[in-house]
């Protein structure tokens, strides 16, 4: 038998949830061939067949949480899947079928016990944290696995429960993660509106993204500062060499990439917008990972271009789209989310005139790109319609000054409306 193993999930991601099999017990499998799908808080990645044979067990059902190395299932290799009926059979000797498993022996009363669902990694670290004993407490998960929701839920109930009174000591205050993350009850609806509902389990990656953004509202003082930009030479400067740029660098030639240039250079002169606060320290960035936002079927992604401040125009659009291509096949892995220092968001592409986007912790700045709008501006005293384009820029007002903010993007503003000064370092 060969064993399915969850594998290496990346730096700090600890477990994942099987969002579905592939193939059923009994089905015949290739080497290699995807098996099964793993939802982690950061990607959705694929376990392929460590060999060919036929899977003759799953272990672990669509749904539940597993840990790095856990066991899915198991492949009888060699083994041919059972033939259809009216199939004919083909030349030589007839395949042998799986051997059926052994009789389970008579369990103890300490196997039986050994048998429940060791808890959630997450679980474990909280409940330690609160000095909880995860024994007690009662898990919602498959096979009565005790889940980080249970401990939260458990430690919020204790809190309310009334405490006899100690000679001498003041009741302790439920901890902050129970009072934020405990769900509050849903109120009460009419039966003929409940039927009319559809209830869909959130993806492992829509609950990080949402615990995330809370988390950066509850933690930065945020704050947005805004602009706007006369897309005008960018548009002309794009009509006059796209097709040339294409033809020799095999990409398109975006705005996407003119915005990741004017940032690593306006982050050079601003650094505190390309820093993050660490306990009591601030951390400058000397180097420029430019995250760029891209929405996909299962939630926001935000896919990383490396050393951008280091990069050509042409290599930088080459690699956004190809993160892009990535990210829509969900094919991107865990190095291409990790390490940002600031981030571009552009909801312009879905009609957005205007956002305050939410800071992706722990950077310190976020630049969101809006809809370009022919808009009526005043040009040396008279009145034009120009392309104009807002930019919001929200900012961890800890680490920024709101002069340091607007700055930026006044300098970020300048360097799109003058091209050339990217091109010539101004």
């Amino acid at each position: 038998m060969a064993e399915i193993r969850v594998p290496t999930l990346g730096e700090s991601v600890t477990e994942a949830t099987i969002g579905r099999w592939f193939k059923k017990a009994g089905d015949a499998v290739r080497a290699d061939e995807a098996l099964a799908e793993l939802e982690t808080d950061k990607v959705t990645l694929e376990v392929n067949a460590p060999a060919a044979g036929v899977l003759a067990e799953i272990v672990a059902k669509e749904g539940e949480t597993v840990a790095p190395g856990a066991l899915l299932g198991q492949i009888a290799e060699g083994a041919a899947a059972p033939a259809k009926s009216g199939e004919t059979a083909g030349k030589g000797p007839a395949p042998k079928p799986a051997p059926a498993p052994a009789a389970p022996a008579p369990k103890s009363a300490s196997a039986t016990a050994a048998t429940t669902m060791p808890p959630a990694p997450s679980a474990a670290k909280i409940a330690v944290e609160q000095g909880i004993d995860i024994a007690q407490v009662p898990g919602s998960g498959k096979r009565g696995q005790a889940l980080k929701s249970d401990v939260v839920q458990f430690a919020a109930r204790q809190a309310a429960a009334p405490q006899p009174a100690q000679e001498g000591r003041v009741p302790e205050l439920p901890a902050q993660e129970a009072r934020i993350e405990a769900p509050a009850p849903r109120v009460p609806i009419p039966q003929e509106d409940t039927r009319r509902e559809e209830r869909v389990k959130m993806t492992r990656l829509r609950q990080t993204i949402a615990r995330r953004l809370k988390e950066a509202q509850n933690t930065a003082a945020m704050l947005t500062t805004f602009n706007e930009v006369d897309m005008s030479a960018l548009i002309e400067l794009r009509k006059r060499y796209k097709e040339a740029f294409e033809k020799r660098h095999g990409v398109k030639l975006g705005f996407m990439g003119f915005f990741v240039k004017a940032c690593c250079q306006a982050l050079e002169e601003i650094p505190a917008v390309n820093a993050e606060i660490d306990g009591t320290d601030i951390i400058y960035k000397r180097f420029c990972h430019i995250g760029v936002a891209v929405g996909t079927e299962k939630g926001l992604v935000v896919p990383v271009v490396r050393d951008a401040d280091r990069l050509s125009l042409a290599e930088i659009e080459k690699d956004i789209a190809e993160l892009g291509r990535k990210a829509r096949e969900s094919a991107l892995d865990i190095a291409d989310l990790q390490g940002g220092t600031f981030t571009i968001s552009n909801g312009g592409v879905y009609g957005s005139l205007m956002s305050t986007p939410i800071l992706n912790a722990p950077q310190s700045g976020i630049l969101g790109m809006h809809k370009i709008q022919e808009r009526a501006v005043v040009v040396d005293g008279k009145i034009e319609a120009r392309p104009m384009m807002y930019l919001a820029l929200s900012y961890d007002h800890r680490v920024v000054d709101g002069k340091e903010a607007v700055t930026f993007l006044v300098r970020v503003k300048e360097l799109l409306e003058d091209p050339a000064r990217l091109a010539l370092g101004l």
